[in-house]
Formats: structure tokens, sequence, C-alpha cells
């Protein structure tokens, strides 16, 4: 009986001689996701949104104009196997310039910073309704918001339908200014149509900043690309050499004067199921390109999330964004 017992006990204490390595990593990576959140682990409020899809993680942080998380936190959090699940990120801040209700921070799910978020902006307008009525001090509506972003103010306005318009400010054209290296073909400076070469196929680009760069490329008929030619194509022509920032790209297909279709890559999440700023810019470069005679009344965008509207009376004016934001669930979580 002893001996047995021994022999057991031998077998334990060796048994990394024959658990193959591999399951051995996997073993001791599982312990340590299950592992006890440190003690200096932080406790964080958060109401999670999405704009047709396009989904965020809202952290209200208007007594301070510091993030609490990191964008690496921030990252972590986005991971939609091992943390909440999101494409970005944002804060709520507090405002240090005059005339700003608030200002918004935004990680992307890779923790780099972009300039603004049109889908992110609306998700941040109704967050912010949704707490002052959980504060007892609902706003009238319709309201408007006067938001500090890295792109200047954005003023989204939510309606009494609960639909959010934004006034998105205005296109920037210039190619230094998008910023690409591409040389400008247009009247004003800008690009328009230009090609790029990518994997031994050429590209008409249309470059349109928002505020965060865009390279809009339209297809030939009314069909649009395919999921796997997005994630081929898109990833090598948002970090082409042509865009020292990166860019977020655009696959469009008109469908009529007042509707169009698009897939988005964005820079820093990839394929998302909607994007605002995108969709601004690319109604504009339909426009510039003559592909569209106007957008004064309004242009229908379909996304993979939904639909936007997108107005914008011409060269000089202002761009605006018309969608829908909703809260999907609320909670805490360790970080």
């Amino acid at each position: 009986m002893m001996t047995s017992i021994a022999v057991l006990i031998t077998l334990l204490l060796s048994v990394d001689s024959f658990v193959p390595s591999h399951k051995l990593s996997f073993l001791t990576k599982k312990a340590h996701n299950n592992a006890p959140p440190s003690l200096s682990a932080k406790k964080v409020e958060f109401s999670k949104y999405h704009g047709l899809g396009n989904d965020f993680i809202l952290i209200n942080n208007l007594e301070s104009g510091t993030p609490p998380l990191t964008p690496e936190e921030s990252s972590k959090l986005c991971d939609r196997n091992f943390g909440i699940g999101a494409d970005g990120v944002i804060f709520a801040s507090k405002s240090e310039k005059d005339g700003y209700d608030l200002k918004m921070t935004i990680y992307n799910s890779d923790g780099t910073e972009p300039e603004m978020c049109g889908n992110g902006i609306r998700t941040l307008a109704q967050f912010l309704v949704d707490e002052s009525a959980k504060e007892g001090n609902m706003p009238t509506l319709p309201f408007t918001y006067n938001i500090e972003t890295l792109a200047g103010p954005i003023l989204p306005k939510v309606e009494a339908s609960r639909e959010i318009e934004v006034d998105m400010g205005y296109p920037i054209f210039t190619a230094a200014e998008i910023p690409t290296t591409l040389d400008a073909n247009f009247e004003d400076g800008g690009v328009v149509d230009q090609d790029i070469d990518v994997k031994g196929k050429t590209f008409k680009c249309s470059l349109v900043s928002m505020g965060n760069p865009h390279c809009v490329v339209f297809t030939s008929g009314p069909e649009i690309v395919s999921d796997a030619e997005l994630m081929d194509w898109g990833s090598v022509l948002e970090s082409h050499p042509a865009f020292p920032a990166n860019t977020n790209v655009e696959f469009v297909a008109v469908q009529s004067d007042t509707h169009v279709v698009m897939k988005v890559y964005e820079r820093g999440a990839g394929p998302t199921l909607a994007c605002g700023t995108g969709a601004c810019a690319l109604v504009i470069a339909a426009v510039r390109s003559g592909r569209i005679p106007h957008a004064r009344d309004g242009v229908r965008v379909t996304l993979p999330g939904g639909d936007l509207v997108i107005q914008w009376g011409g060269e000089g004016e202002k761009v605006y964004m018309t969608g829908p934001a909703v809260l999907s669930f609320k909670g805490d979580v360790e970080v």
C-alpha cells in the first residue's frame, strides 16, 4: 500500500514530464486569467452604447479633465473575449476651456487616440442626457451640447424623437492638412480620384478630413465590396505610406442621387458596422467627384449597422449628420 502511494506521489510531482508543453502553457494562461484581481485594481462604472452597431464604453469623468484609464487599460476593456467588448472607450471629461460643456476623449480598441468619432459623439450626447435624467435634471429637448474634441468644437443636438443631429463642422480638403503625400489634383488643393496602387490593383481615392483623415474609394457599379475585400484592401490602404498619420478607408457604391452604400475600415479599429465621420466624408467626396449632384436635402448612407442621413450645402458649408444612439447595458468593472 505504501509503495502504491509513493508511486502516485512520484507521478503527480513529475506530471510535467508527460503533459505536452502547449497544454502546460494553456493551464498557466488559464490560471493567470482566473487569478483574483489585484488589491490595487480600480473599479470603474461604465455604460455601453452603440450607434448603428458601432459600440462604445462610456465613462462619466466630469469631475476631472484627465481620463481615469490609460490607453492600454482602455484597449483591454475593448477586447471582445476578455473584456467588455467595444470599438472604443469614450470619457465625458471636464473641459478646461471657456465655452464648452465638456471634453470628449476617445481611445480606439487598439489604444490609439483619434481626433473625433461621429458615431461616438452621438452615443456621448445620449449618455449625457441619460445621466442627467438619472440625477433628476433631465434637459428640455431638443438640447445641444458644445463638446471639445481634438477636431475642434462639435455640437450634437438630441431631438425629442431621440434622433441626434450633429453639427460636424467644416470639411478639410487641402492635401497637407489631410494629411497625405499624394499630389493635389483639384482646384482647391484637394485630392479627388487620385490613383493609389495596392497589391497590383489601382484604386481611385478621394480624400476628405472631418478632423480625422478619410480615403474614399468608389466602386464601379452598385455592388459593394465583400467583407474579405474590405479586410484585405482596407488594412493596406489604412497604413499606406501616402498617409503619414494612417487613414480611415471607405468603400462606397452609389445607388442613386440620394442613396449610397458603404463599408468602412476604421483607423485603429478595423472593420466596424458604422462610421459617422466616414459617412460625412464619402457624401462630400461623391459631390466633389460628380457622382451625385448635391447633398443639400440630405443623402441616405446605408452602413452595415443601419442608415445615417448626411447634409452638406456645398463648398464653404458645414456638414450635418443625423442618426440614433442606443444604450445596451450598464455595469462596473475592475481594471
